[in-house]
């Protein structure tokens, strides 16, 4: 039996890698920092959280970290955990620093120190991308982050890349463009959509405020993408890839897929907020996954209609069980 040690467990990628892992037969181990909310809901939802070991450790910490390495003994660590919300780094630009670009170092040293032939998987944003540099990004772009976010997350990338290089580590990064499923925070634009319209559906919401509704990204379904993370660990050898659909999308055609799944009018009901403009946008991303095509024989199974639609009829579930 192999063992998974995942930083973020608690957030929708390390839920949906849990559960990925579980049916795999991995002994999963989820680090967790003290926190004063419960963490739990979302491997609840998946039903998977009475199967998963907990350890306290801190990504801030590289003494917990070496001392988790050494009582874990993981094969393979996925590095999934950060201060993840773009938005919120600018308010908190230190922070989103030392746990989602040191919090990296801090775990690769520890592996290093402790035992180097674990295999690491370290979660890369296409934030990362920013400022594009190409029309679709694949892994030879060049970088140009817009947000503390991405700046922090390219630190994380370059230090996966350079321990590979310089001690002959197993560490991955996978580039994931935007991934979303029912398990969102309210704080993304995916879910803070779905949400509305299913608030709206039923008369406890009237409008839905946003920003930027022509902005593109490059939507895919989580749960598709933490396959990928794990055939990463699975090559003979360690390399980068970009996860992606290959097909872009804006706010709008969200939205619009949305409330037509409700028999509603977007343009009825969305209401265009200044204060929802970041100070740096990044216009447009899309990918290229044609490397973890050809290499991981990886393919995106949700379309991006199948995956709002989906999202929707999940806050419709949450709010009748409310009721």
């Amino acid at each position: 039996m192999k063992t998974a040690l995942i930083t973020g467990i608690t957030g929708q990628d390390g839920a949906y890698l849990a559960k990925l892992l579980l049916e795999k037969g991995y002994r999963v181990v989820g680090l967790l920092a003290h926190r004063s909310t419960n963490p739990f809901w979302r491997l609840s939802y998946l039903n998977i959280d009475t199967q998963i070991e907990f350890t306290d450790g801190d990504l801030t910490d590289l003494s917990s970290l070496i001392r988790v390495i050494e009582k874990i003994e993981p094969d393979e660590v996925y590095n999934l955990a950060a201060q993840s919300f773009v938005g919120a780094s600018w308010q908190q630009p230190i922070l989103t620093s030392q746990v989602t670009g040191m919090g990296v170092l801090h775990m690769l040293e520890a592996i290093r120190a402790t035992d180097s032939q674990i295999k690491f998987y370290q979660a890369s944003s296409s934030e990362m991308f920013g400022l594009v540099q190409q029309a679709v990004q694949s892994e030879e772009t060049p970088f140009y982050p817009r947000s503390p976010y991405g700046v922090a997350k390219l630190f994380g990338h370059w230090m996966t890349k350079n321990y590979r290089e310089s001690y002959n580590m197993f560490t991955c990064s996978g580039i994931l463009f935007n991934h979303e499923s029912p398990l969102r925070g309210l704080e993304f634009v995916t879910r803070k959509v779905t949400d509305a319209v299913a608030r709206i559906a039923v008369g406890e919401q009237k409008e839905l405020r946003l920003g930027n509704i022509d902005a593109k990204r490059d939507w895919g379904y989580a749960g598709d993408y933490v396959e990928a993370m794990w055939l990463m660990l699975q090559q003979p050898n360690p390399d980068d890839y970009v996860i992606a659909t290959g097909r872009t999308s804006t706010v709008r055609d969200m939205c619009q897929i949305a409330f037509n799944h409700v028999g509603l009018n977007y343009e009825d009901y969305i209401v265009i907020d200044p204060q929802f403009y970041r100070p740096a946008e990044v216009d447009i991303l899309l990918g290229n996954p044609a490397k973890a095509r050809k290499q991981l024989h990886w393919e995106p199974k949700t379309s991006f209609e199948e995956l709002i639609q989906l999202m929707v009829e999940a806050d419709l579930k949450r709010i009748k069980e409310k009721e």
